[in-house]
């Protein structure tokens, strides 16, 4: 249904477009806008703390989705609160674009690895306000990693909350009666609230949605980097993998084993385009075996390993020299046993794993120049949750992995599980709040995502729907969900960006899919997303909503969406290492 614009909202747009931003962009504006302290719960506002300052002709980036940087204008705001009853202070800047230029809207933007956004403009190209927020440790200069523990043994844990998801949830309490206020607005006018990130930043925008549910009337989260304590730990596993089967493989072997899967499962989706669309059929289909024997070639580099958002190998460089060899089976035997994903000594599952096809960069040993031979290469983040949030010690990470076993890794994340359910693990799966105030979700995840793996949303989808709808069959519970929560696989697209190894789609507009659904109720149906690169070089795909897979048939030039229960049931996961439910 299409929200109506209140009488209110059209006195705000003639009152605003009345007004110069030199007219609304001063302290004692801003100072007079704030609510009143006692209205907002748990939040005093400090009136001193208010600066403004008009800027002009900035130059702004592309936003979420890329694009050429524009020019933009407006209000600089930064002001200070405190919570009731602690001697603490919460720095928040907004960022509110000319009143000629405003909306209605507010505008979150969410950040990535362990570190809050800092920007507080990422909202104006769409006549939002926005903001950013310190969260109360200096979130603008200080990843949450390096500040959560107040010394060995001792969590920080107002950090550890405001940073889980506090601290936004707070910005946009205050922003809300704030915008009403600074562009002198009625208390009923409606301000949209939306949200929008992926990877720590799709994790924060999923708090979001499952603790301050009646804030947001649409949220956009990519590749959410849920069960922190999973997630995090997971990345140890590929180390793991090699040092219990006690074999390195080379770089290049791994990225051939890669490149190999990818050749052989594109045609499954009915198209050979250099893209695996249906890394299901990949997954039922294609035997890794079958790489054994084949050759490759990798000439010597050096250069920073890793790669960005959850996925990081800090301050580390790599030097591999020139590979050319064949794939053995023990090259193989590694791979396949990463793709199986954890299992604790009685086969019982601890963690799903990246889609076979995805980039197995987590896996790559170290090339030891002096002994000419690949070693043992623990990816940092994994290494780093480990020791500062499970065993509670400032170092710098796993340095080997003596009498760490399969189980260990399950106890680990465990621990995690429990002692940061309320705070980091972002997997509630009861958005009764969300869902009742009329708010939507657009969710995404690419389907060869290399660190955050793609099942762990349709994981996080089936659990809403379960939780949800019991009551509903499948038919009537997806059309029920697709009212307010869609959510949607991106073909052959790595971690929040189109895959340099698959030219697949990537959306490029979900803020406008967003604000039509929201604004105008336009409901989508399926997702736009534009191929950047390769032989399909601007094709707009219009993306399968899950639980529908893609298939291209005939020779079509559209795929067709169909259900294929044996590729759902491969996406379907009982994780029954834990004695707990894992959502």
């Amino acid at each position: 249904m299409r929200q109506s614009i209140t009488a209110a909202a059209v006195a705000m747009t003639a009152t605003t477009n009345a007004a110069s931003l030199a007219d609304v962009c001063t302290v004692a504006n801003v100072q007079a806008a704030l609510p009143a302290n006692g209205t907002l719960l748990g939040i005093d506002l400090i009136p001193s703390s208010v600066t403004a300052s008009p800027v002009y002709n900035a130059t702004s980036g592309g936003g979420m989705t890329g694009g050429s940087s524009t020019s933009i204008t407006y209000c600089n705001v930064t002001l200070s609160y405190t919570h009731t009853g602690k001697d603490d202070k919460v720095v928040v800047k907004y960022a509110f674009p000319e009143p000629s230029a405003f909306k209605n809207r507010f505008y979150v933007a969410g950040g990535g690895g362990y570190s809050l956004n800092s920007d507080a403009t990422g909202g104006i190209s769409y006549g939002a306000a926005s903001g950013a927020t310190d969260a109360g440790y200096d979130a603008f200069s200080n990843s949450y990693d390096s500040i959560a523990l107040l010394g060995a043994g001792s969590i920080d844990w107002d950090a550890a909350h405001m940073f889980g998801y506090q601290a936004l949830g707070e910005m946009t309490t205050i922003a809300k009666p704030l915008a009403r206020g600074f562009y002198g607005a009625s208390d009923n006018t409606k301000i949209y609230t939306y949200y929008e990130g992926c990877s720590d930043g799709g994790r924060e925008g999923m708090s979001q949605v499952q603790r301050w549910g009646d804030l947001y009337d649409g949220a956009i989260t990519g590749a959410p980097a849920f069960r922190m304590s999973h997630q995090q730990v997971n990345h140890v596993f590929p180390a793991l993998v090699e040092h219990t089967l006690d074999y390195y493989p080379p770089t290049c072997a791994l990225a051939k084993i890669v490149n190999a899967t990818i050749a052989a499962c594109d045609p499954l989706d009915g198209r050979t385009d250099g893209v695996v669309s249906r890394t299901d059929l990949c997954k039922l289909q294609f035997n890794l075996s079958s790489i054994v024997g084949e050759s490759y070639y990798c000439s010597a580099s050096s250069g920073s390993s890793g790669a960005g958002g959850m996925k990081k190998r800090q301050g580390q460089t790599s030097s591999t020299p020139e590979q050319n060899g064949t794939v053995t089976a023990q090259d193989v035997a590694v791979a396949q046993a990463i793709y199986d994903g954890l299992h604790n000594s009685k086969g019982e599952r601890g963690y799903l794993s990246w889609q076979i096809a995805s980039d197995l960069s987590d896996a790559n040993p170290t090339y030891n120049s002096d002994t000419d031979a690949w070693e043992l290469n623990i990816p940092s983040i994994g290494g780093e949750w480990v020791t500062e949030f499970i065993e509670m010690e400032s170092t710098d990470g796993l340095s080997d992995l003596t009498n760490v076993t399969y189980d260990t890794l399950v106890s680990w994340m465990n621990t995690g599980l429990i002692r940061y359910t309320d705070t980091l693990q972002t997997t509630l799966p009861d958005l009764s709040t969300f869902q009742s105030a009329g708010s939507k979700l657009l969710h995404y995840h690419g389907e060869s995502d290399f660190s955050v793996p793609a099942a762990s949303s349709v994981h996080y989808w089936q659990s809403v729907r379960s939780v949800m709808y019991p009551d509903l069959d499948d038919a009537e519970a997806e059309k029920a969900l697709a009212e307010w929560y869609q959510f949607y696989l991106i073909p052959g697209a790595g971690h929040c960006s189109a895959n340099q190894l698959q030219p697949g789609p990537y959306p490029q507009d979900n803020m406008q899919t967003m604000i039509d659904w929201v604004e105008n109720g336009i409901q989508p149906s399926r997702l736009n997303a534009t191929v950047s690169s390769g032989d399909y070089e601007g094709e707009v795909q219009r993306l399968c909503q899950w639980p529908s897979r893609p298939l291209w048939k005939d020779g079509s030039d559209d795929f067709e969406c169909v259900s294929d229960e044996a590729s759902i049931e491969s996406w379907t996961y009982t994780f029954d290492a834990f004695k707990l439910p894992v959502y």
